[in-house]
Order: structure tokens, then C-alpha cells, then sequence
């Protein structure tokens, strides 16, 4: 598997597919290849799809100035997160790249493989990293910091900075997201609210959706957040980290350590599956996302490994099959809420793993699997191009009402 930090990505929304790769590959091309003064990039699939409301051409023509951006919703492709990168240099000379967008803001460049991400850890699954840390008597930060380094810490600080300064910036902001959906931010509001007769436990939860609102808002305006572990799900393991720290006083030693825990998780569900909703869903997402907030969870409140694995596996879990189908392309309806929920999920899946790990039947690495070839078998409409479900409906809709879509 690999490292981490090709996990925490600290970039900027609203997608990790649909911005951060696309820009990290036009990126490289236009240093491959010095001497190209002219660009075309041709969008396929979701990309194409859904790459208006999620900026992929903005962030295309940031990075090659100049360039023609042609989104081609027709074609059918072997990944649907495909692109073609061309170059034209003088002389007659051209340069050609096919990359595939994988999630999470990593990508594949046809031919090449994944771009110079060496693999760090020796183990393929959580089974074995599970044996490997039993055998040693070590718990997941230490199996971190042994393959990664101790520097991995400074890394993992940088991290927690980022995902805070999010979440303060979000609560604090008000106005309407950008976009023709008019979307109101609500991270302030929840974050503010005076609501009679709202129990401590009820507010706990106000907070969580709070901090989630502000990070998954702050990502649908397409400002600077940390892929946990996309950017569509960027709310999920910030809100949980902000919780346990100001509800049950986790240090920040204890909250880094926390981190390099749900990294594991997030690791093992991109090596063995997809982070990436235009194939799997929002399950590859969310559930992703939820999955490494309920062991970081576990993590900070001392939880046995076996524990952590399931409170990671309930979570994930119960969000199979779920849908990816942003409105009008952009990760505003339903993400936003998304994140929230899958905050809260997070939470209650740990605290079930308090109770039931004992009896439990089904592995991470099988719910991992499961979510995988579930994934391969919900229909493309359901998976990040705008045109089934919620998507579907609200612009018929809205061509019913003659109104704008």
C-alpha cells in the first residue's frame, strides 16, 4: 500500500476527481512537455458529465492557459473518469496523455500506472495489518510511524492545522454557495442557532453537523480542504476530529494518532476498492469517509483493534449501495447533508462496537469487497453523472416549471 500522504490531500473542492486530479495531470503534462504552447483536454464520463458544476474546466484552464476544454458526454471509455491531454509544439511536434482520475485526487496515466506513488507498507489488507500488529504488540499509529517514518507526525500535524482552519472558516462564513442552485450555507446558522429546549445530547450533535456543514461547504465553494479521504467527503473525519476534542478533551497527540488510524483504513479501501464515487457510488465516498471517522473514534477513546476494525466495517456497512447523484453537477445536493450524516453515523457506529464486537460475523476486508463489487453493480446513471436519482428528477422538475437548469 502506499503512503499515507497520497491519502490527506489538502487541495482545493469541490472534487478530488473532478479538480485535483485533472490539475495535477495538466499540471505534469505542462511540465513533461516544456515546449507544447498549445492545449486541448477532451472530458469523458463522469468528468464530462458532472465537470461544469464540479470546475474541472476552471481548474483545467487555470493550470494550461489558453487551452480548449471539449466535454464529451457520448463516448464511452474504460474508465469514467477519463481525459485526453494534448500538446502542440512548433515545428509540427504534439504530445498525447489518456489519464484516468481514480479518487481521492490520484490518477493514472494510461501506459504509465499510477504516477511515482511508491508503495510503503509491506501489507495488502487489513486482515494482515491486523496479524502484523497483534504479532508485534503494537497499536495502528505505531504501524504508521514504523513504515512511514517519524517525520510522518509533522505530516499528520499539518493535516489537523489544515482540517481545523476549514471547519473555523466555514462556521464563520455566511451567504449563498456558488452555482445556479442557490444553495444557502447553514454551517453558521447550526453552529449559532438557539433552540429551546435542546438536550446536551442533541446539541452534541448540532455541533458534529455543524463542523461538517462548515468543512463541506467551505469545499463546495471550491476553497481549500484535506481529502478525508475525497473531497466530496471532506467533512466527515473534521467534524469527528472537532467533536472528540472539544466534547471529550483528546489531546492533539492523541488526535494526530487518531489520524494515522483512519489513514489505515482509508489506505485499505483505495488499495482493495475505490475512493472514487463514479465508480462505486457514494458509498466509495461517504461510506469511506464514515468508515475511517468511527476508527479514529475508536482510537481516541483506547478501543481494541478489533473493536476499531468494527466500528469501521458497521459503518461501512450500512451505507452499501448508496448513490452518487449530485444535482446539477455540483457537490452541494445531497453532499452537503452527506457529510453530516456520515459524521453522525460515525459516532454511533463506534459506540455500537463498544458493545458488539465480540459477536460480530462480517471482516472489514469483506464489507470492503462487498462495497466493491457492489459498486461495480449499481447502474452508471447512479454514479457521479448527474442524470439518475436526485439529479434526474430535480431537472425534470425544474424543465416542468420552465425554470433555469
Amino acid at each position: 500500500m502506499k503512503s499515507i500522504r497520497e491519502l490527506y490531500k489538502t487541495g482545493y473542492g469541490p472534487s478530488s476527481s473532478h479538480t485535483m486530479g485533472p490539475q495535477k495531470a495538466c499540471s505534469l503534462f505542462k511540465k513533461t512537455y516544456t515546449d507544447a504552447d498549445r492545449f486541448k483536454v477532451i472530458l469523458y464520463g463522469s468528468l464530462a458529465m458532472t465537470g461544469r458544476g464540479h470546475l474541472t474546466d476552471r481548474v483545467i484552464e487555470d493550470t494550461l492557459p489558453g487551452v480548449e476544454v471539449v466535454f464529451d458526454e457520448t463516448s464511452v471509455t474504460e474508465h469514467p473518469n477519463t481525459m485526453d491531454i494534448y500538446g502542440f509544439a512548433p515545428q509540427g511536434k504534439s504530445y498525447f496523455w489518456r489519464v484516468f482520475s481514480v479518487g481521492g485526487g490520484s490518477i493514472q496515466i494510461e501506459g504509465e500506472g499510477e504516477f511515482k506513488t511508491p508503495e510503503i507498507y509491506p501489507h495488502q489488507n487489513f486482515d494482515e495489518i491486523k496479524a502484523y500488529c497483534q504479532a508485534e504488540k503494537i497499536r495502528l499509529p505505531q504501524y504508521v510511524e514504523r513504515f512511514e517514518g517519524p517525520e510522518i507526525w509533522e505530516f499528520l500535524n499539518r493535516v489537523y492545522e489544515s482540517m481545523h482552519a476549514t471547519i473555523d472558516r466555514g462556521i464563520n462564513t455566511i451567504g449563498v454557495l456558488p452555482g445556479e442552485l442557490r444553495v444557502q450555507r447553514r454551517a453558521h446558522q447550526l453552529y449559532n442557532g438557539i433552540y429551546p429546549g435542546e438536550t446536551p445530547e442533541i446539541k452534541e450533535n448540532r455541533m458534529v453537523s455543524a463542523y461538517a456543514f462548515a468543512a463541506a461547504e467551505e469545499n463546495a465553494s471550491g476553497h481549500q480542504v484535506v481529502t478525508g479521504p475525497t473531497c466530496g467527503s471532506s467533512g466527515v473525519v473534521p467534524a469527528v476530529l472537532r467533536y472528540l476534542e472539544e466534547y471529550h478533551h483528546a489531546s492533539k497527540q492523541k488526535c494526530l494518532e487518531a489520524l494515522a488510524t483512519a489513514a489505515v483504513i482509508g489506505n485499505v479501501i483505495k488499495h482493495n476498492a475505490t475512493l472514487s464515487g463514479a465508480i462505486a457510488g457514494c458509498q466509495a465516498e461517504i461510506g469511506s469517509a464514515t468508515s475511517m471517522a468511527a476508527a479514529m473514534d475508536a482510537e481516541i477513546l483506547g478501543f481494541s483493534i478489533d473493536q476499531i476494525e468494527y466500528a469501521a466495517e458497521v459503518s461501512m456497512e450500512h451505507q452499501l449501495g448508496l448513490t452518487c447523484d449530485p444535482i446539477l453537477g455540483y457537490v452541494q445536493i445531497p453532499c452537503i447533508e452527506r457529510n453530516a450524516m456520515g459524521a453522525l453515523r460515525a459516532i454511533d457506529s463506534c459506540r455500537l462496537a463498544y458493545f458488539l464486537t465480540a459477536s460480530r460475523k462480517i471482516s472489514f476486508d469483506m464489507v470492503i469487497d462487498t462495497m466493491y463489487q457492489t459498486g461495480k453493480d449499481i447502474h452508471n446513471k447512479y454514479r457521479e453523472t448527474g442524470i439518475g436519482g436526485l439529479a434526474q428528477l430535480y431537472t425534470k422538475i425544474k424543465k416542468q416549471e420552465g425554470g433555469e437548469h
